[in-house]
């Protein structure tokens, strides 16, 4: 997979699939790319801005405003300096603040504030994916043009098998690795 190095930015939400987005951070910083991530508050609860930092090796901001180079925030910074955004995984709570223009965290005002390509990887329970509230807000990002992996169908965390399962990591990778091809 020997392409372009390129600047990534990962969106992490708040879901147990959270630790498969550690996997992809490490694999694409090893693909040479340079990594950014940030987090919903609720990612915190799932795994810690110390493993994301150590991984891409950049900090990982923890709000609105903290910025180290633009005055007005990380969500400027960060959004002018990407050439893709990944959401993975990208929860029920993001999926409808994106379709619906929600800014009222950092993920949900960097991927309004962001001009580059995005892909979403959904993750949750098979019951909270088939609601029509939540395919309803899929559709609205599909027809924004957002780009979407999975989810998949296999066993979730409420102990239950159905649709609902972030797609793997590599899965994921060759999606972003497309989307960096088609970009450059």
């Amino acid at each position: 997979m020997s392409q372009t190095p390129a600047s990534v930015l990962l969106a992490v939400g708040g879901g147990i699939a959270a630790y498969k987005s550690a996997i992809l951070c490490s694999r694409l910083v090893q693909l040479g790319h340079c990594v950014n991530v940030v987090m919903t508050k609720s990612a915190g609860q799932f795994v810690g801005n110390s493993t994301f930092s150590a991984l891409s090796g950049h900090p990982v901001p923890e709000g609105l405003f903290q910025s180290s180079k633009h005055p007005l925030g990380a969500h400027i910074e960060l959004a002018q300096e990407i050439d893709l955004m990944v959401v993975a995984p990208a929860t029920a709570n993001l999926i409808g603040k994106f379709a619906n223009g929600i800014a009222d965290d950092l993920v949900s005002t960097i991927y309004l504030q962001r001009t580059c390509p995005i892909l979403v990887a959904p993750a949750m329970s098979s019951s909270m994916w088939d609601k029509p509230s939540v395919q309803r807000n899929m559709k609205t990002l599909r027809e924004d043009g957002c780009h979407v992996i999975g989810p998949e169908q296999g066993w979730l965390s409420c102990r239950e098998s159905g649709t609902g399962r972030m797609s793997e990591p590599d899965a994921i990778l060759g999606s972003v690795s497309q989307l960096i091809s088609r970009g450059k």
